[in-house]
């Protein structure tokens, strides 16, 4: 039996450009679900999920209503975890009819980390470059290109130390599904023995890999909207990356709000377990878990390569 922790990218909800209707997110994780349910067989299962367009509505729901101030980002990751952790809590339950517990996640970070300083993490809708402009003056948001559009860009510090760590390792000792540190962790601090959250939003992927190192995980999935890493990606040069080590992965360059904290985490993982992790289409789940899609990142330096790694971007 093999331990897996899967990093569902918001697509797993949403898809880019569909509206964010409650609808909409139960049918595509229901379809995610299915996937999911043939993984768990004979294998111990761990969750994850972005957040980004979610916790961006409920920033937005809560910026609408005057009559309170705004809730902070913890409070709002809090609420995304278990709107999602319910969505997709259901969805393996009504597939595999076994125990899938979600659980609320506090992931601590330092609160002298220089992300603080330097928003860089995309949440919710995108917008036209006018429309973030306005936005931005309305509500003093930081804003930043998202492929051919715009989105808020929020704080990202590295994620420390899962807290509840302990409680998903019983969990999984007990046989159950275990979804968590959804949209990266609600992001607290330490001041000494007592815990407090912070205004930002840590990325899902990075706290994958420090939840599937922790757990001593086999191995590390992390799917989002694209079939694999891609070498000069977004050139007519790009060509798919099929097996790379950390260190060939490492000299390349990637997009800092999409494919660049996927690398980092896979990267992160394997040269702290030298076990193996893939990036993948989650449309394509069942072949990337097999090994036969997506990009495999092992510790040993890719033997099908014969010629050097070009600069990407």
């Amino acid at each position: 039996m093999s331990r897996l922790v899967v990093a569902l990218g918001g697509n797993a909800l949403l898809r880019r450009g569909e509206p964010a209707e409650a609808y909409i997110q139960r049918r595509n994780v229901a379809e995610v679900a299915e996937a999911l349910a043939d993984l768990a067989v004979g294998n111990e299962l761990v969750i994850t999920h972005g957040n980004g367009p979610q916790v961006g509505l409920l920033a937005l729901e809560a910026d609408a209503y005057r009559e309170v101030r705004p809730y902070p980002l913890d409070i709002l990751g809090a609420e995304s975890q278990g709107m999602i952790g319910y969505l997709v809590v259901q969805a393996l339950r009504n597939e595999t009819r076994t125990d899938v517990v979600g659980l609320l996640t506090q992931v601590v970070v330092d609160a002298g980390d220089s992300a603080f300083g330097r928003p860089t993490k995309p949440i919710g809708p995108v917008y036209t470059a006018d429309e973030a402009r306005s936005l931005a003056a309305e509500h003093g948001w930081s804003v930043a290109p998202d492929g051919g559009h715009y989105r808020r860009v929020v704080p990202s510090p590295l994620p420390q130390q899962i807290v509840e760590i302990g409680a998903i390792e019983a969990l999984l000792d007990e046989g159950a599904i275990v979804v968590c540190a959804g949209g990266g962790g609600i992001p607290v601090v330490r001041d000494g023995d007592r815990l407090r959250g912070v205004e930002a939003v840590i990325d899902k992927d990075l706290t994958a890999a420090l939840l599937a190192e922790r757990l001593d995980a086999d191995r590390l999935l992390i799917l989002t909207d694209v079939p694999c890493i891609e070498r000069d990606w977004r050139t007519p040069a790009a060509t798919p990356i099929r097996r790379a080590s950390p260190a060939e992965l490492r000299r390349l360059e990637f997009a800092s709000g999409s494919m660049a904290p996927k690398v980092e985490a896979v990267c992160r993982f394997v040269e702290s377990t030298g076990r193996e992790a893939t990036i993948g289409a989650l449309t394509d789940l069942s072949e990337v878990a097999a090994g036969r899609a997506g990009t495999r990142v092992t510790a040993q330096r890719s033997v099908e390569r014969r010629v050097p790694l070009s600069p990407a971007l």
